[in-house]
């Protein structure tokens, strides 16, 4: 197994790590920036990848992606294709002011760009609502724009991952690094109790919620998952905090597969949510 590469934010991504891109595009994803300008060496014509923050080096040849898997921390760089939780501040004529991290201007979501939305069916979004959108334009420069949006370009639909406006359920707030974690789990096999990553909470509590409706999770790689168990009746608060519980302890106790099957168990059992 090859040593995993490190780099640190304004690093370049060597050519030689980069995944072959042969008839399909490059795709980049967390963590990676493209710069404006080509390389200064004399023999390189492409543009030159850098890191926009601390993490391993990750590729997929099958899909032609490069991305960082980042530490855990509080931090949130927006980066284009990301998923967020954004939350609305004010609105405007065309857009809604939507806040992604407290530290960080706010994003401009278009009022038309939801599934199917026209100025007569758009969504009245109030200041404090919730959206789950993707990056769509972080700009060059700064005091570039980030621009969000809740539909695929592609298609005009609202996918994956059901983007648009978020209603009940509640937020808790996890790290980056977990976020991305999260990401990759709940779009993978770990439904059928698969590790990802050494990741099987969702699994666990998927499997021993099952009986009270199971839950609805939507993960922003800003550092927020909302959480939704609005199909377990008068058990929906109670299980919707169990499972942030067991989400924020996975992450602040960086715990392993046998450990976060105990502790979804356990916070399950105190809750009374299981006997």
């Amino acid at each position: 197994m090859s040593t995993p590469l490190i780099l640190l934010p304004g690093d370049e991504v060597p050519s030689n790590h980069l995944p072959s891109t042969k008839n399909n595009p490059l795709k980049l994803g967390s963590g990676v920036r493209l710069l404006s300008q080509p390389s200064a060496k004399p023999a390189a014509s492409n543009h030159v990848l850098t890191a926009t923050q601390a993490g391993i080096l990750t590729t997929d040849a099958k899909r032609n992606t490069v991305s960082l898997q980042s530490f855990s921390n509080r931090r949130y760089i927006p980066t284009t294709n990301d998923l967020v939780i954004a939350q609305v501040h004010h609105s405007s004529i065309d857009y809604f002011h939507c806040i992604v991290t407290p530290h960080t201007a706010q994003a401009l979501l278009g009022q038309l760009s939801f599934e199917g939305a026209t100025k007569k069916t758009r969504p009245m979004l109030k200041g404090g609502d919730l959206v789950y959108a993707r990056v769509s334009s972080v700009g060059v420069g700064a005091g570039a724009e980030v621009e969000i949006t809740c539909v695929n370009p592609a298609t005009g639909k609202a996918e994956p991952g059901g983007l648009g406006p978020l209603t009940g359920g509640m937020v808790f707030d996890i790290s980056t690094g977990f976020s991305a974690r999260l990401i990759r789990a709940s779009s993978s096999s770990a439904d059928h109790g698969d590790a990802i990553d050494g990741l099987v909470v969702l699994a666990e509590l998927g499997k021993k919620l099952e009986s009270l409706g199971g839950f609805e999770i939507a993960v922003g790689r800003n550092g927020k998952v909302w959480i939704d168990c609005s199909a377990a009746g008068e058990n929906a608060v109670k299980s919707t905090i169990a499972v942030g519980r067991c989400l924020q302890t996975t992450d602040d106790k960086n715990l392993n597969t046998m450990d976060q099957k105990k502790l979804v168990t356990r916070v399950l059992r105190e809750m009374k949510l299981i006997s």
